[in-house]
């Protein structure tokens, strides 16, 4: 198994977060990065461990850098049954009514098409002192160590 790392941005912490995180989770497995902008949907393996790094642009809309992979997975609708990920959101509590949206918009699509989410939810809040690397390495941390050790 290989754990392969996703990410959704519009400017650019998803990427930064994201590749930490390659870092982080290259620990326990062979792990690998790509950009939603640039990975086909149909190349979603249930052999592998996902994790998704999205944030939430507007008014809860996805990034622009994760609308083709969304509309991939909207259109091919893949078989994703056995598949499993790990979800770490990007937003700001500032939008009660759209935090982390975007993630939960991945999410859902993921589930709807027979995947399982796992782990908790990771949320970044953009208006905490928190930096999103820091939260995103202990979310990490915790994912490794119940899915990946």
């Amino acid at each position: 198994m290989a754990v392969v790392i996703l990410y959704g941005s519009e400017g650019g912490t998803a990427e930064l977060v994201a590749d930490h995180l390659a870092d982080v989770l290259g620990a326990y497995d062979d792990t690998s990065l790509y950009d939603m902008m640039e990975y086909d949907a149909g190349d979603l393996d249930p052999e592998n461990f996902h994790v998704i790094v999205c944030s939430t642009y507007g008014e809860g809309e996805l990034p622009t850098g994760a609308e083709p992979f969304f509309e991939g997975l909207d259109e091919d609708e893949p078989d994703l049954n056995g598949l499993r990920f790990a979800l770490f959101g990007l937003g700001d509590k500032v939008y009660e009514d759209t935090y982390n949206r975007g993630g939960e918009i991945l999410a859902e699509k993921l589930v709807s098409l027979g995947a399982v989410q796992v782990g908790e939810h990771g949320r970044h809040d953009g208006s905490s002192s928190i930096r999103p690397k820091d939260q995103a390495e202990e979310w990490a941390k915790i994912i490794g160590e119940e899915f990946l050790a």
